[in-house]
């Protein structure tokens, strides 16, 4: 451990053979959540439930996604006086609440009725809009940055890509695995999005966007910026260019790099995809360090650093809650942190990454972690 301007601070691994950043854990991030008064005049403790993803806005602001509100979204040992947060809740890079929103009406079914069921994926573009995506229906949306009001909607909410026999007792009975694979206006349940700032390859327009459409389909598939279709690629099987068959959030992620290419996440086959913006993969690239033996959800996400070449991919890896920080272009891994475990810089269920302009990391936990955690880069 080391003290570090007051904030104590746990020292992790250094990346083997120097040739990889280093990060140590902030545990004083994020600072105490909100307490509100309600009009009993009891005192009522903001708690988030499982943290559906990160994502970072223009000024260095983490948005992150939680599913609190829905039913049983917070647990009984979480107390009393707890009352799940809003859906939606933004910090500053000092870990303070800046914004938060989110409406949290649910359906009598018990579905998120507004916003995405399940919101599983965020993302913020060029232009400081926030996406979101929820694993559990049908939708990707587009709010504006203070959430005050939805953009667009890329699909149909309660109805997805699937037969209507899917789930029968399920709030959306067509949503979920296996998917049709096949529409160009419904999705199926979709893990994340992306969005390009650089104009599309086919169209010439900006502002495409990506869905990893994987807990009910197996593809990618794009959209122009008004929700049109234009393409897609992918489906289930463990052949190149595709995503595992069956366990769900295959793709689990999509980013889009630098370098023109669209990275996606095939983590039940322990995987990154690279492709082309047309959908040519390009190369695959495994997670699968030897010395750490066999594990599942290896390439659950993945962030590349901010710099302008961004040499090195973070990769969340599910399996045993640890980051591989790899050599991005040649696919060599350089580096990890984190373990298995409940303290500061280890983490239970460990699933998105997104870095800051400053190269910080933050990490999001659901499940059984329930929470963010802030991972300051040190030294060069």
């Amino acid at each position: 451990m080391v003290l570090v301007g007051g904030a104590l601070l746990w020292a992790l691994p250094a990346a083997q053979g120097g040739a990889a950043p280093s990060y140590r854990v902030d545990p004083f991030w994020p600072k105490p959540l909100p307490t509100v008064t309600g009009a009993d005049g009891l005192e009522r403790l903001w708690v988030t439930g499982m943290v559906g993803a990160s994502c970072v806005d223009s000024r260095d602001r983490i948005v992150t996604v939680n599913r609190g509100f829905l039913p049983n979204g917070l647990l009984a040992q979480e107390g009393d006086q707890s009352i799940p947060s809003p859906p939606v809740v933004i910090y500053d890079r000092e870990g303070n609440v800046s914004d938060s929103w989110g409406d949290p009406t649910l359906t009598d079914d018990g579905a998120a009725a507004v916003l995405p069921h399940g919101i599983h994926g965020c993302f913020v573009d060029h232009m400081d809009n926030i996406w979101i995506a929820g694993n559990s229906d049908g939708v990707v949306q587009k709010w504006t940055n203070d959430g005050s009001r939805m953009l667009l909607q890329i699909g149909t909410k309660g109805l997805c890509d699937g037969p209507p026999t899917l789930r029968p007792n399920a709030p959306y009975p067509t949503c979920g695995e296996p998917g049709n694979n096949t529409s160009q206006t419904l999705l199926n349940a979709p893990a994340d999005i992306a969005v390009d700032p650089e104009p599309d390859p086919v169209t010439g327009e900006r502002g495409s966007v990506y869905v990893a459409d994987g807990y009910g389909n197996h593809r990618m598939v794009v959209f122009d910026a008004e929700g049109n279709y234009l393409r897609q690629w992918g489906s289930a099987g463990s052949g190149e260019g595709q995503f595992v068959e069956t366990g769900g959030g295959h793709p689990h992620c999509v980013v889009l790099g630098n370098d023109g290419l669209v990275y996606a996440c095939d983590r039940g086959q322990n995987r990154i995809q690279v492709f082309d913006r047309v959908g040519n993969l390009e190369r695959i690239i495994p997670i699968d360090p030897p010395a750490y033996g066999e594990a599942t959800l290896r390439a659950t996400d993945i962030e590349l650093s901010r710099d302008p070449e961004q040499r090195h991919m973070f990769v969340v890896d599910l399996g045993s809650n640890r980051i591989w920080i790899l050599e991005r272009e040649s696919g060599d891994i350089v580096g990890s942190f984190g373990r298995s475990g409940h303290m500061a810089g280890e983490f239970t269920f460990v699933h998105t990454i997104v870095a800051d302009s400053h190269g910080d990391l933050y990490l999001a936990e659901t499940a059984g972690g329930r929470r963010n955690q802030k991972f300051t880069r040190v030294g060069d």
